[in-house]
């Protein structure tokens, strides 16, 4: 018993060990990907199939199924060149592509540097600039309190203009216009409507009852026509 005792407490000490050990493991960053990926074509300096490095990514420790991602992030970034040649996708790249890249990366971040460097001193030109004569003082305090005031008293006399923009002239003319396209639109539907009916009483003589019927129940009645449209002088609209 003692002896069984001993040897379960060793397994269970040996098992505590494999699960720290085992949860101390992490998985790779994505940009270790990219350098383990980065290194299979550093070391080979040779052309790929992407199932090919499906097959190699294992092997620098990243797993199959993210080759694909972390090849695409490095085309992405001018690290890896692909190319279609026939019906396969070949990807390689070269230590000095990458150099390369580095470098054009740096001149242009040195560029965009030094524009943002003049674009600064331009707009604290730009700053000191404007701060002259507006140094504080009872001039211009008592400017400031006037412009304040008339700001006030012109949205007083936007939001009374408002309530008069049905009176607009420019505004009455679209109204105008809006009807006449309104009234236009009613008589070609009744116009429509006058070539059914001829084409339903042409078709369906024998009908003409239930047709009159119908055409009672949804409004078309005997005293049903075009619409005569009278324009209302500007005073009454007014009124």
């Amino acid at each position: 018993m003692e002896l069984e005792r001993a040897i379960s407490e060793i397994d269970l000490g040996h098992l505590i060990r494999i699960q720290r050990f085992k949860s101390k493991k992490r998985g790779l960053s994505l940009d270790e990907k990219r350098e383990k990926m980065l290194q299979i074509f550093y070391d080979s300096q040779d052309f790929f199939l992407l199932k090919e490095l499906e097959k190699s990514g294992p092997k620098k420790g990243v797993i199959s199924q993210s080759v694909k991602d972390v090849i695409q992030s490095l085309v992405d970034d001018d690290l890896v060149f692909k190319d279609k040649i026939g019906t396969s996708v070949y990807f390689w790249s070269l230590p000095s592509s990458a150099g390369n890249q580095l470098r054009n990366v740096n001149s242009r971040l040195e560029s965009d540097l030094q524009s943002s460097k003049k674009r600064h001193a331009e707009l604290v030109e730009q700053c000191n600039a404007l701060k002259k004569g507006r140094e504080d003082s009872d001039e211009r305090d008592e400017a400031l309190a006037d412009l304040k005031a008339i700001e006030l008293k012109y949205n007083e006399l936007k939001d009374e203009m408002a309530q008069y923009a049905d009176n607009d002239p420019a505004a009455f003319e679209a109204m105008k216009k809006a009807v006449e396209v309104a009234h236009t639109a009613a008589n070609r539907w009744t116009d429509n409507i006058f070539t059914v009916r001829q084409w339903c009483s042409n078709n369906f003589p024998q009908a003409k009852e239930q047709l009159e019927n119908l055409y009672n129940e949804i409004g078309i009645t005997e005293d049903f026509d075009y619409i005569e449209m009278t324009p209302a002088p500007l005073s009454s609209v007014i009124d």
